[in-house]
This record gives structure tokens, sequence and C-alpha cells, in this order.
């Protein structure tokens, strides 16, 4: 499944294509696409393929494509402090970007059948967590995966405000996923070969929207043990309780981004303005698709439009006057975490601060 919008060369491109094509069509959803490198959940040697709107599978590891998940995101309604169940978390790369709109004080559970990939997804939790750039420019509920069959979900577990199936779901198993919504909560599932958004409206009330043509392969069946008894799967505990410390390291990381932006402005009324850092943009005016779905396959074809080749010759001489504007030898800056530097010069011990940066490695 994919194959609806245009590859990119990189991750801002694709997000790019996407908004472009009116997948991604809000600002929260923009900044978790563009927050996290798709290319990061990528084995290495499928990294090429990263920024194309294609699913991807290796072994046990599954990625749908860029356009699913876009859809998946819109449809889910998100909001900070929210619940989120996963059922087939699969590498983490959803529910980190979940992650990041839920806020420190949402919830982010995750249910994957293959303990190989909960491995991986862990691994590249912690990736992103000390490596990225755009951790410290969120405050990020880290998910919580558990191994197990999602049809096996302990019948007494708290229900979640937002679930999202990422395997197909026969009809006969509809009112199990209905029955871990809250009230108000929103289920997106595909279901009969479309990705469908179920929201709960009161105790026995839904309202059902059809959103996409979408082929998933189905939820495994669980098998049943040796004594012949099923394993319910035991999520972790709701409402998640906080240290005292945890909730010191929020609020203090919340003030010195609020005070960031107040002495940067201070310093530009004062004549210190930071030097510009050059960036380069790519302009390019893509020709219209045509989307044609057969049976459970996705083509898409060029519509090509007379004006195109002009306008590309056009954004080659902007591209070509703005070059010619940079001076000859710079090289762009990079970009400056803010908020490690004013952490890093805060008077306190060595251990604290980087207690307060999560001990990331930058």
């Amino acid at each position: 499944m994919g194959g609806a919008v245009s590859a990119g060369e990189d991750n801002d491109e694709l997000i790019d294509n996407l908004k472009e094509a009116q997948y991604i069509r809000t600002e929260l959803v923009e900044q978790a696409f563009r927050a996290i490198d798709r290319a990061d959940y990528y084995l290495e040697e499928f990294k090429e393929n990263a920024y194309k709107d294609l699913a991807w599978k290796h072994g046990n590891i599954h990625l749908s494509a860029p356009c699913i998940y876009s859809e998946v995101m819109e449809a889910l309604e998100l909001q900070p402090g929210l619940s989120f169940l996963n059922l087939g978390s699969g590498t983490g790369y959803l529910s980190s970007m979940v992650g990041l709109i839920l806020g420190p004080f949402g919830v982010n559970h995750g249910v994957e059948l293959h303990s190989d990939v909960i491995e991986y997804a862990r691994q590249k939790l912690d990736f992103f967590i000390k490596t990225s750039d755009s951790f410290d420019k969120f405050e990020f509920c880290e998910p919580s995966f558990v191994t197990g069959n999602c049809l096996e979900i302990s019948p007494d577990c708290t229900q979640y405000d937002r679930v999202y199936c990422g395997a197909g779901v026969q009809k006969e198993h509809e009112d199990y996923m209905k029955n871990l919504l809250k009230v108000g909560g929103i289920l997106v599932m595909p279901l009969e070969e479309k990705l469908t958004k179920i929201t709960r409206t009161g105790p026995s009330a839904w309202e059902t929207k059809k959103i996409l043509a979408v082929s998933f392969a189905p939820l495994i069946q669980p098998c049943p043990s040796e004594a012949g008894r099923s394993r319910p799967v035991q999520l972790p505990a709701l409402p998640v309780v906080r240290s005292l410390q945890d909730l010191a390291r929020i609020a203090i990381r919340s003030t010195i981004k609020k005070i960031i932006p107040q002495e940067t402005a201070s310093k530009n009324e004062n004549g210190l303005k930071n030097t510009p850092r050059l960036k380069q943009r790519r302009i390019r005016r893509r020709r219209m698709q045509t989307v044609v779905f057969l049976d459970k396959e996705v083509f898409a074809s060029r519509v090509s439009n007379p004006s195109d080749d002009n306008a590309c010759e056009d954004c080659d001489e902007e591209q070509q006057e703005d070059e010619g504007k940079a001076p000859s030898g710079v090289k762009p800056h990079p970009p400056v975490n803010f908020l490690r530097e004013k952490v890093l010069s805060l008077p306190l011990p060595d251990p604290l601060k980087y207690y307060l940066l999560y001990y990331r490695e930058k």
C-alpha cells in the first residue's frame, strides 16, 4: 500500500509532498512527522527507500506507507494529556510521533506480538531520545511496549482515549476493539479493507467513518497455551504516577523553554542579533498526480502540465539568484540547542544538569 505521493530526497521533502497531497492537514501532525526521521527506523541497508511513499517489511519488522500514517495521525485527533494504545506497535515509529503530541502527562502504550520487534522498537526509541535534535523541542510522552497478542488483552484493563490497530481487523473482533475505548474516544483501524474511524459517543453509541481503501495483513489469532488457556496481556497500570523528581524536571524544562524566547528577543533589541544561518531551500513544482485504486494495488500516474517546464525553468533562475547572494566559502551553522545551552549554564551540579537533559549525548 502506498505510492500516493512522490518520493522525497529527505524527510522534510517527504513531508512537503504529504502536505501538498493533503494527507497532512494540521500543524501538530506536521511537527511530529518532521521531528522524527523515518529513515532512522529502517535497517541501514534499506534506508535508500525510507522517503518513498511505500510500506516496508523485513522479517517481522514492518512500517506502513507514510500516506497511511498521515491519515491515521489526522484521524486520531490527538491532544496533549490523552491516553493512547497502539495495537501492533511494531518499530515504535508511530508511537514516538504520537508521544510528541501527547506531552509529559499523556499515556502511550503499545502491544506487539513479536519480542524481536519489541527489542528493535526499544533500541530505536533509545536512539531517538539520546541523539535526536528534535527531542528538546518537545515534552515527550515516552512509549511503553509490552509483548503479546492484542486480542488477548486482560478484560479488566483501563480504557483509552485513542486506539489504533495496525493490522486488518476481522468483523467478529470489531466489538472487542470498541470496548477498549472510553466514551468520547476515537478508534482507528483497518476494517473490511477500509481504514475506519470509530468515535464512541456514548456507552452504547458509535459514529463510524470510512477514510481510505487499504490492504493490511489480518490480525493473528491467539494460540492457546499448553494448558489450553489464554494468556491475557497485562498492560501498564493507569494512571501513571510520576515521581516528584520527574515532575520537577518537566517543570524546570518547561520554564526554561518559556524564558529562552524572551532572552533572545532582549538580545536582539540590544543589537546582539544572531548570525544568520544560511539554508538553501530547493524549490520544486511537481506535476499533478492521479492515484488509481485497482483491486488491492495502488498505481500513481502523472498527468503532464504544459506549464511545468516553464515553471521549473523559473525555479532554476530563482535558485541561481539566491545562490549568487550567498557569500562564497560561508558554511551554514548547525542549529543551536538553546535549551541544552541554558541548562548547562545553570549553577547546578553536573549530575543534576544531565538529569535535566535526560542524559542525552548531544
